[in-house]
C-alpha cells in the first residue's frame, strides 16, 4: 500500500514539475529549436541569448519591471500584514459595540468580485494623483478582508492566559499585541505575507489600467507587451516566464514550513 501511495505521489509530482522543466528548457533554446515540431524537453545546444535579449533590450526593460514588481509586492505584503494584524487582534480579543457587525461586513466584502472595484479604485487613485506610480498598485488593496479573517482565526487559538499574565506584569494593550501576540503568530504572519506577495506579484489587470510608462510597469504588465511584440519567439516568452516565476519559487521554498503551520493552526476552532 505504501509503495502504491508513493508511486502515485511520484506521478503527480512529475505532472506538476514537467511544465516547469519544459519552460526552463525552452528558455535556453535557439529560436528555431523553440518552434520545432514535435517540441523537445531539453535544448540540444543550450544558449542564453533569450535572456540576453529580454534583459538588455531598451524597449522591454525586464530587469526594471522585475525590480518594480519586487518593490510593489514586498511593500504591499507589509501593508497587508500590518493592517490585517491590527484589525484581527481587535476583533479577536477586544470587546466593543458592533464587533460582530463589523466582522460580518468585512467578511461580506469577500463575496464582491474584485473586477467591480476597478472603476471606483481608479477614480480614487486618479484624484490622489497616484496614476503611473507604484503607489497605485501597492496601497488600494492593502486592506485585506481575507487577511483579517485569517489572522483572527489564528489569534483565537492563542491562550488568553499569556495575555492575562502580561497584563498582570504591567503591560498595556499595545505591548501585549507587539511583544506577546505577534511573536507567537510568526507562522500565520509569514503565510499571509507570502499570499499577499503572490497576489500582488501575479496581478495583471490593475497594473495595466494605472501604469502607463514602460519604465513604471510591473513584470506581469510588462510581459504582456513582450508577448505582443514577440508572439512567435517562444524562447523569449519562456525566458520572461522564468524570470517571473523564480522569486515565487525561491520565496515559497524558504516559507514552506511557516505556510503549512500557519494554515493548519488557523483552521482549528477555538
Amino acid at each position: 500500500m505504501k509503495v502504491l501511495r508513493y508511486s502515485l505521489l511520484g506521478v503527480l509530482a512529475l505532472l506538476f514539475i514537467s511544465p516547469l522543466v519544459f519552460m526552463v528548457g525552452t528558455s535556453f533554446k535557439t529560436p528555431g529549436e523553440a518552434q520545432a515540431t514535435p517540441p523537445s524537453l531539453f535544448p540540444t545546444a543550450p544558449t542564453t541569448q533569450a535572456y540576453e535579449r529580454i534583459l538588455n533590450a531598451a524597449d522591454t526593460p525586464v530587469l526594471r519591471w522585475f525590480l518594480n514588481s519586487l518593490m510593489s509586492a514586498s511593500l504591499h505584503a507589509l501593508l497587508v500584514v500590518a493592517t490585517s494584524a491590527l484589525a484581527a487582534y481587535a476583533l479577536a480579543r477586544m470587546d466593543f459595540r458592533g464587533k460582530k457587525v463589523v466582522f460580518a461586513t468585512i467578511i461580506a466584502t469577500l463575496f464582491v468580485p474584485p473586477v467591480i472595484l476597478v472603476i471606483p479604485n481608479y477614480e480614487i487613485v486618479a484624484r490622489l494623483y497616484w496614476l503611473d506610480t507604484l503607489i497605485a498598485v501597492i496601497v488600494p488593496t492593502a486592506a485585506s478582508a481575507f487577511g483579517v479573517f485569517f489572522l483572527r482565526a489564528f489569534f483565537l487559538q492563542l491562550p488568553r492566559e499569556l495575555e492575562e499574565s502580561a497584563f498582570l506584569d504591567g503591560a498595556n494593550r499595545w505591548q501585549v499585541f507587539s511583544k506577546v501576540i505577534l511573536p507567537l503568530s510568526a507562522p500565520a504572519l509569514a503565510t499571509l505575507a507570502l499570499l499577499s506577495f503572490l497576489t500582488n506579484w501575479n496581478d495583471f489587470l490593475w497594473p495595466i489600467y494605472v501604469l502607463f510608462s514602460p519604465e513604471n510597469r510591473t513584470l506581469q504588465a510588462g510581459l504582456a507587451t513582450l508577448q505582443a511584440a514577440n508572439s512567435v519567439r517562444y524562447d523569449l516568452l519562456m525566458a520572461g516566464a522564468v524570470v517571473a516565476s523564480l522569486p515565487v519559487l525561491v520565496l515559497y521554498m524558504f516559507a514552506q514550513r511557516y505556510v503549512i503551520e500557519g494554515v493548519s493552526r488557523s483552521g482549528l476552532k477555538g
